[in-house]
């Protein structure tokens, strides 16, 4: 009974985590990667040279601002899995 118990809150405790994501402020060159059907737009950082994919580009008109240096505030949904498979990102708000 008391390891049901205990599993349930390590598991509600777990789901907590998860759903508050990380928020940053992201400075970088907005570009379409990938190829063919398998284009996205994505942000590259200015610091890390790493490419964020972004999820929501429609919410901001952001694929009208490609190849501008840009400043976003987002929210992590997905992290980096390997090569071709970038992070995930939410913009909330466009600085």
């Amino acid at each position: 009974m008391i390891k049901r118990l205990l599993t349930l809150l390590f598991a509600s405790l777990s789901l907590l985590a998860c759903a508050e994501g990380d928020i940053a402020e992201v400075s970088g060159r907005l570009a379409m990667k990938g190829s063919s059907v398998h284009t996205y737009l994505a942000i590259e950082e200015s610091r890390s040279h790493k490419i964020l994919k972004i999820a929501n580009k429609e919410d901001f008109n952001l694929m009208q601002r490609q190849n501008e240096i840009v400043t976003l505030k987002v929210k992590l949904l997905k992290k980096a899995i390997g090569p071709g498979f970038p992070a995930v990102v939410e913009v909330l708000e466009v600085k």
